[in-house]
């Protein structure tokens, strides 16, 4: 097969969809990558070490696109991308297509055939390509509401972890998965305080083991929710909900009962964000206000640190590549956990949650791969 990997196109995104090392896999599995110009600068990649790894390097993406059988990418593609994608082609990246009807739209119509990594599942019920970089983000998210936090940048000019004699800030962190726990861990290291609101108490249970009391949980009832956000500095949305679009667990009345100048950091924000007020960032602009609250809605977060995020990616998605890689779509119909990656495929939406989400109609997986 003939992989092909452009350089990312979206505002302030340094990540590389296949690194040298990945691309030296699928070589020595006999395949062919193509990569642009360009592509792994952002990683500290220059074209010179992706021909040592064996790609060829070609000048532009349309290049790329036209080529190649596979597209492995980052993010979801921009309207310039999914334009050049056609029927029969595979894309497998990060989607998150349940805020995005006219990304939806234009896979549609183009008939390729999209997996997206956020719905890719494993053996225990976990989404093994998503976790990597919900890692990333929850730790980034600590790190960005500290920075909102200082008088210079419109916060309230509190230091997370305070210093003896004056009490640290009060993190919230609504959601216990793996963005919530590496959101809660990093806050807790810095000295923070950390409560941690989810609806599983099983969840719970394991996260009161696994911080010993550095953390406080607490169920996440309506009631909950409304008192701890009132007393909170920072609030980290951090739900999910796979394929389908966050929940609104902060309204906008919400604000009015919070402390002037705390933030609200939305993990979610790929998924349409769990804040009520949230809205698209970029890191060139990542915050903005509203009724006296700083919002950090970056929606491309682990863009921030493009080395590690995309070298933990690429861990992670490599196995399942070289398998796309391997077989075709073969390789969606032998593993039902791939498969659960399937978006879209040749005119159809095959998720549920996505179809759901934006009130469409869905095939599933196993229909339209028998046809």
């Amino acid at each position: 097969m003939r992989i092909g990997t452009p350089r990312e196109i979206k505002v302030e995104e340094y990540r590389v969809g296949l690194t040298p090392a990945s691309v030296r896999e699928y070589v020595a599995h006999g395949h062919e990558v193509l990569v642009e110009r360009d592509a792994g600068l952002g990683i500290g990649a220059d074209d010179d070490a992706y021909g040592t790894a064996g790609a060829v390097v070609v000048d532009t993406a349309e290049e790329v696109f036209a080529a190649a059988d596979m597209i492995v990418k980052v993010k979801e593609p921009q309207p310039d991308e999914w334009r050049r994608l056609r029927d029969g082609q595979i894309l497998f990246t990060y989607l998150h297509l349940a805020p995005d009807p006219e990304q939806t739209k234009g896979l549609l119509a183009s008939r390729c055939t999209a997996i997206a990594y956020e719905t890719v599942t494993d053996p225990h019920g976990g989404l093994p390509l998503l976790a990597p970089m919900s890692e990333v983000a929850g730790r980034l998210a600590i790190e960005a509401a500290g920075t909102a936090l200082r008088r210079p940048t419109g916060g309230m000019g509190k230091l997370i972890g305070g210093v003896p004699g004056v009490s640290p800030a009060k993190i919230v962190v609504i959601g216990g998965g793996v963005v919530g726990t590496n959101a809660a861990r990093m806050a807790a290291g810095l000295g923070g305080e950390v409560v941690i609101l989810d609806r599983s108490l099983p969840r719970l249970r394991v996260l009161d083991d696994l911080f010993g009391g550095r953390a406080r949980t607490r169920f996440a009832t309506l009631d909950a929710i409304d008192e701890e956000i009132s007393k909170a500095d920072v609030v980290v949305g951090a739900v999910l909900v796979p394929g389908a679009r966050a929940p609104k667990l902060v309204t906008r009345a919400h604000l009015a009962h919070m402390k002037r100048g705390a933030v609200l950091v939305d993990v979610a924000i790929d998924q349409g964000g769990c804040f009520e007020t949230s809205r698209p960032t970029t890191h060139r602009e990542p915050t903005y206000v509203v009724d006296g609250i700083i919002h950090y809605c970056v929606a491309n977060m682990p863009g921030a640190v493009p080395i590690t995020s995309s070298h933990a990616l690429n861990n992670a998605t490599l196995p399942f590549g070289l398998a796309l890689a391997d077989k075709g779509l073969k390789a969606l119909i032998d593993d039902p956990h791939l498969r659960a990656g399937l978006n879209v495929h040749r005119g159809r939406i095959t998720n549920r949650a996505v179809a759901e989400s934006l009130d469409m109609a869905a095939a599933t997986p196993e229909d339209v791969l028998a046809a």
